[in-house]
């Protein structure tokens, strides 16, 4: 049930909400004082109910809370001593950690109306009920790396640390893969991409002359669908979140000003700005994207087939054709397909499946890794760049692991991080006996006798 409380932290940033909208409310009371701060009943309750809608069931109801309530108060700790060690963040951090944050969570469920409509509220609610959250999770964050500054682990510390684990307790590990690709992205045509500009420097020419409004040009013609529905409005939101091209224009503009069109990695945009608040903008936008002709994508097609013939008849090797005719800047590595979570080579099957959610690239590829054996090449794929352009690509397996038990010759990256793990959860342990003692803590008496992990010091 021990997890690391940086995840928890995310998903309090925003889950919460989700239980607020969809269960009665419980009798609201506080149950945990740490300095300042305190924990709600109803704090535990919306997380429990986060906790057994992801399945997690561990343990009776009672001792799930006893386990979320430690992890709020850790998190109430820390935040005490940020307030002790005087360390800040700026408002203008926070809107950016925010609009991060809201960036991965959109991605997640597909685009910003479900998104709203998961929560029954606008962005601009969202982001008002969480701000606060996201201020206090960077001030933890600040907290644990000081915590962790010297937390490492020796070869010798890896061995003893698996040496310890039982051997009926070893996980079995799930196959994992190094992938390579090659991959033709297609231009677009300079044509294609001039007819695009020319729209919407029409569409900007109609709302300029009353002839349309900019909500009304985004809904009927805009291509992102996180915004079109809104008229175009992206809501408050601070640098750091939209590509540098468009960030650039979109804080510069004045009030109700319409920019010229502007080319970013997702397509040509006109913008025009709604407000500006502190450090933030709110602004509309049209995006239209340049096609890849049908043609082009066939002769990306074509082209990868020879490409292919030529590494199976052994007339060139994968890694040379890569780096002849890949458009990828996986090249540079061999072609190598990297793992999104650990930055690594090898990844699961269920890794690419996760990673399909929020990574275009990933989309299928589990499906196609499934069927191929060791060194055998795929023929052409269709794929989605993380640009969400059509491309074409060739697959590779370059190696495989079977399902096996963990051991160190196989596995010690694994390990390796399942040692840290624990010496940064006994950094954590040491840290909290410390502070405990010297802090301000009550808990209700429904808690006192809990089971925590930690050293309270409850009196």
């Amino acid at each position: 049930m021990k997890r690391n409380w940086i995840v928890i932290a995310l998903l309090l940033l925003v889950l919460p909400m989700m239980a607020q909208n969809s269960q009665p409310q419980v009798v609201d009371k506080v149950v945990a004082v740490v300095g300042k701060n305190i924990v709600l009943q109803s704090d535990i309750e919306n997380q429990y109910i986060q906790y057994r809608l992801q399945g997690l069931t561990e343990g009776t109801g009672q001792e799930m809370r006893a386990h979320i309530l430690e992890e709020l108060l850790l998190q109430k700790l820390m935040l005490n001593q940020a307030e002790m060690d005087s360390i800040t963040v700026t408002d203008e951090q926070v809107e950016a950690e925010l609009n991060r944050k809201i960036q991965m969570i959109v991605s997640r469920y597909g685009s910003q109306e479900k998104l709203e409509s998961l929560f029954g509220k606008t962005m601009a609610e969202i982001k008002d009920e969480v701000r606060q959250a996201a201020k206090d999770q960077m001030l933890q964050e600040q907290v644990q790396a000081k915590i962790m500054k010297n937390v490492v682990v020796t070869p010798n510390e890896v061995k003893n640390f698996f040496r310890d684990i039982p051997k009926d307790s070893l996980p079995t590990i799930d196959p994992e893969f190094e992938i390579v690709q090659i991959v033709k992205r297609p231009p677009v045509s300079l044509d294609e991409k001039l007819q695009v500009k020319e729209r919407l420097y029409q569409m900007r020419k109609r709302i300029l002359e009353g002839e349309s409004s900019f909500a009304t040009m985004a809904i009927l013609y805009s291509e992102d669908p996180g915004s079109a529905r809104q008229g175009g409005e992206l809501g408050l939101t601070g640098r750091g979140v939209w590509a540098t091209e468009f960030e650039n224009v979109a804080f510069n503009l004045r009030d109700g000003e319409i920019s010229d069109v502007v080319e970013t990695q997702f397509g040509f945009h006109i913008i025009q700005l709604i407000e500006r608040k502190d450090e933030t903008v709110n602004c509309r936008h049209i995006l239209l994207t340049a096609k890849v002709p049908v043609e082009a994508l066939e002769k990306a097609q074509n082209q990868l087939d020879s490409v292919a013939q030529l590494i199976r008849n052994g007339d060139m090797t994968f890694e040379e054709a890569c780096k002849k005719y890949s458009d990828d800047d996986s090249k540079s590595n061999g072609g190598y397909l990297t793992n999104a979570a650990t930055g690594g080579n090898w990844m699961s099957l269920r890794d690419m499946q996760e990673f399909e959610q929020s990574y275009p690239e990933y989309k299928n590829l589990a499906f196609v890794i499934s069927r191929l054996e060791v060194d055998e090449l795929s023929d052409p794929l269709p794929m989605t760049t993380n640009d969400n352009t059509d491309a074409f690509r060739l697959i590779m397996v370059k190696r495989k692991t079977e399902a096996h038990q963990a051991n160190l010759k196989d596995d010690y990256n694994l390990i390796q991080n399942w040692a840290l793990g624990q010496k940064r959860q006994e950094a954590i342990g040491k840290w909290v006996s410390s502070k405990a003692a010297k802090a301000y803590i009550h808990l209700d008496d429904a808690y006192k006798n809990s089971n925590f992990y930690y050293d309270w010091n409850i009196q």
